[in-house]
């Protein structure tokens, strides 16, 4: 993932936006939640039923002056990388001009929240209600890793998931960080 992305990025010209790995744990997310449907849902008020969603929003968390915000990127699904870079920037500049309006923060499906920026190794994001589920990106970082025969140096991205256990049980959690990790260990994988 991290070759393809600087690939893209040195063909992009002086001053374009830059494709951040965000990008592509996005998409990887969506097209998760679409093989399991409880990460793509919310419970009614009452916690009596489980309402499944049909449509892919993502909220992000954005750290602003502030405090934190999580404006909402919509139709993900059928978005490109390049779209979705576009409209995070876009939204995340609004944030820190403190210009976001209330719809431009509900409807999201689930969360990312991404402490990677600024030197974060681990932590358990909390899930932001009405949504079940979140997805936490800490820092990347070369680390040694053992294939069988010898160590060999490997960019490893730590994700923590929170969820909601009245919906969701530990099981089903980890076969979904799995499918994420199989689709960022080989991104053209998104595209069958």
């Amino acid at each position: 993932m991290e070759a393809f992305r600087n690939a893209l990025n040195a063909e992009k010209a002086k001053g374009e936006l830059k494709i951040t790995g965000l990008m592509f744990i996005i998409k990887a997310l969506v097209t998760a939640m679409q093989q399991f449907p409880s990460f793509n849902a919310s419970l009614s008020p009452d916690g009596e039923q489980l309402i499944l969603k049909k449509y892919f929003n993502i909220g992000i968390a954005v750290d602003t002056p502030n405090g934190l915000v999580v404006p909402v990127l919509r139709d993900v699904n059928r978005k490109t990388v390049n779209e979705l870079a576009a409209e995070l920037a876009e939204k995340s500049e609004k944030a820190r001009q403190g210009k976001l309006l209330p719809a431009d923060m509900q409807g999201g499906c689930m969360t990312i929240s991404s402490l990677g920026g600024i030197g974060g190794m681990a932590f358990t994001p909390i899930v932001n209600a009405p949504e079940v589920a979140i997805l936490g990106v800490t820092r990347a970082k070369m680390q040694p890793i053992w294939n069988g025969k010898e160590f060999e140096p490997r960019l490893m991205l730590p994700l923590d998931l929170t969820y909601d256990h009245r919906v969701i049980d530990g099981a089903e959690g980890a076969r979904f960080m799995a499918t994420i990790k199989y689709y960022l260990g080989d991104i053209r994988r998104l595209l069958l």
